[in-house]
């Protein structure tokens, strides 16, 4: 119970505690993305080392644990993609290691929705039951 307000505390969605240590099982992550990873992790440790930064601080710097920093330099596909980009990003080497998408692959054209004929959408239905 918290003195000030008389309720009790409510911990954080954020509180190391409550998040999971892993969010993807690597048997489930395809071969292609797992060797992705590996090579983001051997560049975050290499470039972690020529610039001659502690996993301490370079995790402070990511604001990431030193856990979460181990993981990643093992290559680890179950940390967040977002962890391995900003450590990326913190060693400078971001745009090198994971460029940026060309525009064309996400920007809308058209129409929004996929719109299916009359006998795509019977058929679809059949193979559902």
């Amino acid at each position: 119970m918290s003195k000030s307000t008389g309720y009790a505390a409510i911990p954080s969605f954020f509180d190391r505690r409550f998040v999971p240590r892993k969010l993807l099982d690597a048997r489930t992550v395809p071969t292609l993305v797992q060797e992705r990873v590996r090579v983001w992790g051997r560049c975050i440790h290499t470039q972690r080392l020529s610039q001659r930064l502690t996993a301490a601080a370079l995790a402070e710097r990511a604001g990431l644990s030193e856990a979460t920093l181990r993981r990643l330099e093992r290559g680890d596909a179950g940390a967040a993609a977002s962890a391995y980009l900003g450590a990326l990003s913190v060693l400078g080497v971001l745009e090198t290691a994971a460029p940026a998408l060309p525009h064309e692959l996400f920007s809308e054209s058209g129409s929004r929705r996929v719109r299916l004929r009359a006998a795509e959408r019977v058929e679809s239905d059949d193979e559902y039951f």
